[in-house]
């Protein structure tokens, strides 16, 4: 199954933002336990060590699980990053804007293009570049609502929603079309991290597939 298959077919990513490299693991142990393979690290845009961070948790996970995840990259703001992303193993490049230089450097480099777009615009505009799902965000705000109309005339266009999706509306998302979607601060969270309790990680997987069955 190849990359984009991959994605449309497990659905839902892991946003993992602001995880040290030394937490990166067990993370990944306590989503995949909860039935959960794929995982967008987001890159620190913070400072040049923070992208260096990002890069060190991409390349980790690569080495150690690149059988068991399918991993990408997220907040991927510039051609170099997408480059960067990719020597480190990343199969896919998650934005929250639409950038055509990155989105034509990750094609060219054979990964899967999701951009970030918040109007109908912005998705055609993505698509046309080049990328393969448009990101709708922030979905929490948009709502399902606006997701069905904007799908209308433009259902041909593959779509995600990334933004305050839980388990409690994760099937009203698919149902209002999107093909795959992202969570992160529902799912894993900087408090999480600090207190070491990945086993909520693990229960809140267990519980987002659960409701994506219903």
């Amino acid at each position: 199954m190849n990359t984009l298959n991959a994605i449309e077919n497990d659905k839902i990513i892991a946003i993992v933002r602001s995880v040290p490299c030394s937490a990166i693991l067990e993370t990944a142990y306590a989503l995949l336990a909860g039935g959960i393979n794929m995982m967008e690290v987001t890159f620190n845009q913070s400072s040049e060590e923070g992208v260096y961070e990002t890069a060190n948790s991409l390349r980790l996970l690569n080495e150690s699980l690149s059988s068991e995840i399918l991993l990408g990259a997220g907040t991927v703001l510039t051609a170099e990053q997408v480059k960067v992303a990719k020597n480190c193993g990343a199969r896919y490049i998650i934005s929250p804007n639409v950038d055509v230089d990155v989105i034509q450097k990750t094609k060219e480099l054979g990964m899967v293009s999701i951009p970030g777009a918040f109007t109908p615009t912005e998705v055609v505009a993505a698509y046309n570049a080049g990328a393969d799902i448009v990101k709708l965000f922030p979905a929490g705000l948009l709502g399902t609502a606006y997701i069905k109309a904007v799908l209308g005339p433009l259902s041909h266009i593959p779509v995600s929603a990334v933004g305050g999706i839980d388990e409690t509306n994760i099937s009203d998302f698919f149902k209002a079309g999107v093909c795959c979607v992202g969570i992160g601060s529902n799912l894993v969270n900087s408090q999480i991290i600090l207190t070491g309790n990945f086993e909520k990680i693990t229960e809140t997987s267990l519980n987002l597939v659960h409701a994506l069955k219903k």
